[in-house]
């Protein structure tokens, strides 16, 4: 769930931005570190401190 937010939020931004009158690559490449970031901590949450089961 939390990638499909992170997505939807991402290309909100870059659409905005691109109406703005930056370059859609520019704003698109926001997208894909918010991306990147909403994946990473999916990843790393089950190995965080609180998050063990043993």
């Amino acid at each position: 769930m939390g990638l499909v937010v992170a997505t939807t939020i991402g290309l909100i931004v870059w659409i905005v931005l691109w109406s703005l009158g930056a370059k859609g690559v520019d704003g698109f490449m926001i997208t894909v570190v918010i991306v990147i970031l909403a994946a990473t901590a999916r990843m790393l949450a089950p190995y965080l401190p609180g998050n063990r089961d043993a």
